[in-house]
């Protein structure tokens, strides 16, 4: 058998070197650490075979081997006594001490005898029986080396004394040293994997999907038995009201009720959630600091000259002051000087907010001053820097917004300015919307209190105050047929659920 040493820095470089000489089957012996690096004692996988061919283990050294094997797996007798005290224990243990190692070691050598030849054979037997063992799977308690049954046999025996006893005191007898072995844990359970968070999102994607499903499947059988509710459905979106509010207030209507009587109902529901002023005094009347903010294009200039003509108009030109902070604009400012020359009033101009401060202070006496200010998107990065200006006390917020919009812009506007403080709009260009139950729906679903409406550009008999009666019957009156008005088979498509917080806000049915 042709067994050799390699010596390298690394057991890397080792093993190149056992593989430049045995080839791919090259087998590793045994490996250890030296002085030197690393020592690796490797021979050919087929030198294992040509051992096997007409080759048996002596007999003396398989009884050798199994005395051996015999003698160190040999548990020790358990006592039934009670436990001992420490001090008894160890008189106990001292006589009982195993024979040194080395000479067990050396008595084993002397039987043995262990020639080139047994050597060999011994090696071949056990790598056959490893080997034989690979195959299978799994490794037998016999085929295990002895010191491995060994360290078994200790963790079983120290597994028994454990599950019998709170504590376990192990003495060694080469340390003469008591050592409390604390009690083994149990392990925990492994947790199970936590689901992705892009399944988790899949799954309520479906969730929601099957909802959206039954739902539909749910409205439709109930529009097919019941059709005034479809019907009633289909009125209120081709008047423009969004399918949201449409159905949110379907949900509530009372069982058992006529046509005349559900018509009726729909109507006094649309006055009472719309908020008006009509119930306190006029906006002129009562006085106060207003800052008209929008759009661009809404009307705001000529909103606030109607505004100032009216109160000039009952309260004198001395008790109006106009104040203007439209310096992006080319001719904002000549606009609201020139109305303001026709009603006797000079028209202020503030470029920040300390000289705005100053004119507030100024017109301290005023009984209604007005602030004019640059129009801006509702997505546009300057919104917060121009509105900031208008951070100051006494100061109200008045949104101005285009009735002619649509649904979507208008919801929008509403959302964004009413997250800067605005509770109060003004619908301007009335006379210019088709359907006014777009800007109805957006401001019933925001809750914003309507303070008047502008239906003309005169100045200032185009600017009515709001009457929750006249413009939800506008809103609800007969016009002519447009190209995106749904019919009756297309009102499948908006019965879906009514998303959370877009309709179920203040509505009051």
């Amino acid at each position: 058998m042709n067994i050799q040493r390699f010596i390298a820095p690394t057991s890397r470089e080792a093993l190149d070197k056992a593989r430049a000489v045995f080839g791919e089957k090259t087998l590793i012996l045994s490996n250890r650490p030296t002085p030197n690096g690393v020592e690796v004692m490797a021979t050919a996988e087929n030198a294992l075979g040509n051992l096997d061919l007409g080759r048996k283990t002596s007999s003396s050294l398989m009884a050798a081997i199994q005395a051996r094997e015999a003698e160190e797996t040999r548990a020790p007798k358990q006592s039934p006594k009670p436990p001992m005290k420490m001090d008894a224990l160890l008189q106990q243990i001292k006589p009982t001490v195993k024979a040194d190692p080395r000479q067990s070691v050396a008595e084993d050598t002397e039987q043995l005898a262990m020639s080139t030849l047994s050597f060999q054979d011994y090696v071949r037997e056990r790598m056959l029986r490893r080997r034989n063992e690979e195959l299978s799977g799994e490794l037998s308690p016999e085929s295990m080396p002895s010191f491995a049954r060994k360290n078994r046999l200790d963790a079983v025996r120290d597994n028994a004394a454990a599950s019998s006893m709170p504590s376990v005191v192990k003495h060694n007898p080469l340390r003469g040293l008591a050592v409390e072995l604390p009690a083994e844990t149990p392990r925990k359970a492994a947790a199970p994997a936590a689901a992705s968070p892009a399944l988790m999102q899949e799954l309520q994607t479906v969730k929601e999907l099957i909802e959206d499903r039954f739902n539909t499947l749910t409205w439709m059988n109930q529009t097919r038995t019941n059709p005034l509710q479809s019907n009633l459905m289909l009125k209120l979106i081709r008047a423009g009201y969004s399918p949201a509010l449409s159905r949110a207030m379907m949900e509530r209507l009372p069982a058992d009720v006529g046509p005349a009587e559900a018509m009726k109902w729909l109507v006094q529901v649309l006055e009472r959630n719309l908020r008006t002023d009509s119930a306190d005094a006029p906006i002129w009347d009562k006085g106060g600091i207003f800052a008209l903010v929008g759009s661009t294009g809404v009307g705001k200039t000529t909103t606030a000259a109607k505004l100032a003509a009216l109160c000039a108009a009952k309260h004198g030109p001395n008790s109006v002051g106009l104040i203007t902070l439209d310096t992006y604009r080319v001719g904002g400012h000549e606009q609201l000087r020139a109305y303001g020359r026709m009603l006797g009033v000079v028209a202020h101009l503030a470029h920040d907010k300390a000289a705005l401060q100053d004119l507030l202070s100024l017109l301290a006496g005023k009984k209604m001053v007005i602030i004019d200010t640059t129009g801006v998107a509702p997505r546009d990065p300057r919104k917060d820097d121009i509105l900031q200006v208008l951070d100051l006390p006494g100061v109200e917020r008045l949104l101005v917004a285009n009735a002619g919009a649509h649904g979507d812009t208008l919801d929008e506007a509403l959302a964004a300015f009413k997250r800067e403080g605005c509770k109060q709009a003004i619908l301007s260009k009335v006379d210019e919307a088709v359907k006014l139950a777009p800007a109805l729906d957006a401001l019933i679903r925001h809750q914003l209190v309507l303070r008047g409406i502008t239906n003309g550009q005169r100045v200032p008999e185009d600017f009515a105050r709001a009457s929750a009666n006249t413009l939800v019957a506008t809103s609800m009156r007969a016009h002519t047929k447009s190209a995106f008005d749904p019919t009756s088979l297309d009102m499948d498509f908006y019965f879906t659920e009514t998303s959370a917080g877009q309709a179920q806000g203040a509505l009051h049915a």
